[in-house]
């Protein structure tokens, strides 16, 4: 077959791939840095002919249909997650959050509304014909299943990763080529309050662990810390650029895994451009989908599973908010609760929710109650360990008296009193 004759004719110009969606579509588009990037900054110029068109999305790039005016009841955009355009497009109805563990976001979503058209930035076609969504499997296996149309973005710049979702050429109906640097995630310096954070954290791990990562200055902070472990194990929701360097260091081995043995496994990357080479080069780095790699049931079949995240605010009881600030969306639950289910429940497992005990403004992260509305992201139930700038709060198989003396305890000494004062007039002490 002439893969490449083919290939040329279904090469088409952003107008022709955008005149392929009408009234009623659902787009399915794929995640993170597979977005396609020029297609997506398009899509809004389409408004005025269209109806009733949704949007199933990440939050990574910046696009004008997500926040811009006259776009509710034309295009409407929903996802598991809130970044700063969906904050500037939620007061105009043209977004919407779906709450849903990450583990279940591409299967709830086709269930509610099945897409009918795929859209996703590749990599370059290889010799079979076939291209590749190499750094998220998130959810484009489900989005896929359903789509009669499949728009792709041909990026010579996105790698082939080992387990990425393969696309034959007969499923695409059009394509067209961009050839812009992959987005980079620029790492944050760590201040020496995530440094002290980190340093706690670091007491509770041990060589051979398998660990799942947040982003941010707190988790590289941490990185930093584990360099010198032995065998860790990777499995987790988003490869990081110091995941990366784990692995080229050696750091990360695999060996001591009881499942995907000497196998790195992430659903998705975020990270710096050595982050993304690995991934491309090293045939023990797979990319999994969600559905997968963040369910509790595969995950804790791993001994020592660590799981570190962070949070928006917490009470003294223990429950975890991640996502909202009261009533209001912002940001999203991802895999926090997959991982910290599943770390309780790992043999020899540790579930570790990091954060800084004070928000910029001096108000107390750690509340006596969380703020009217908030979402409660991780249920006390399922939190193991708390873990401030002062010290480590105990939570697992303690009851409530216990969990509130000891988050008072690595609450900003300025809060203390007040905080005892409020568990008190609660009869939590």
């Amino acid at each position: 077959m002439d893969y490449q004759a083919i290939y040329e004719q279904k090469k088409s110009s952003i107008e022709e791939c955008l005149n392929l969606i009408h009234s009623g579509d659902t787009i399915g588009v794929a995640g993170d840095c597979n977005e396609p990037m020029v297609l997506l900054r398009q899509l809004h110029t389409i408004a005025p002919r269209v109806e009733d068109v949704a949007v199933f999305i990440g939050a990574h790039g910046h696009y004008d249909f997500v926040y811009a005016d006259n776009m509710n009841g034309h295009i409407n955009t929903a996802g598991f997650f809130y970044g700063s355009d969906w904050l500037k497009g939620h007061p105009k109805k043209n977004v919407s959050y779906i709450p849903a563990d990450l583990c279940d976001f591409g299967r709830f979503c086709q269930e509610a509304r099945p897409v009918s058209v795929f859209t996703a930035a590749v990599s370059p076609m290889d010799e079979r014909g076939c291209f590749c969504i190499g750094l998220s499997v998130m959810w484009e296996r489900e989005f896929i299943a359903t789509a009669d149309r499949v728009i792709l973005e041909v990026n010579p710049n996105l790698p082939a990763v080992a387990g990425g979702l393969r696309i034959p050429l007969d499923r695409v109906t059009a394509l067209y080529e961009n050839d812009e640097p992959i987005y980079e995630v620029k790492d944050k310096e760590p201040d020496e309050i995530d440094r002290k954070i980190a340093q706690y954290c670091r007491s509770l791990m041990k060589d051979g662990d398998c660990i799942q990562l947040g982003i941010g200055k707190l988790p590289n902070a941490l990185a930093a810390e584990m360099m010198d472990l032995h065998d860790l194990g990777i499995h987790t929701e988003m490869y990081t650029s110091a995941m990366g360097e784990m692995i080229r260091r050696g750091v990360a081995t695999g060996e001591r895994k009881q499942i995907d043995i000497g196998v790195h496994v992430g659903a998705f990357a975020g990270g710096d451009k050595a982050l993304y080479e690995t991934l491309g080069s090293i045939p023990n780095c797979r990319i999994v989908p969600c559905s997968y790699v963040n369910s509790p049931a595969i995950i804790m079949k791993n001994d020592n599973v660590v799981s570190v995240n962070t949070c928006i605010e917490l009470d003294l009881t223990g429950q975890v908010c991640s996502e909202t600030i009261g009533t209001k969306q912002y940001s999203g639950i991802g895999g926090a609760l997959d991982f910290a289910y599943a770390a309780l429940h790992s043999k020899g497992g540790r579930g570790i929710i990091a954060l800084h005990s004070t928000l910029a403004n001096g108000d107390s992260k750690i509340a006596c109650c969380l703020k009217p509305g908030a979402a409660v992201s991780i249920p006390r139930a399922y939190v193991d360990y708390i873990i401030t700038e002062y010290g480590i709060a105990p939570m697992r198989g303690r009851p409530v008296g216990k969990r509130v003396e000891n988050l008072i305890a690595i609450a900003h000494p300025d809060h203390r009193k007040e905080l005892r004062k409020q568990a008190e007039a609660l009869f939590y002490i």
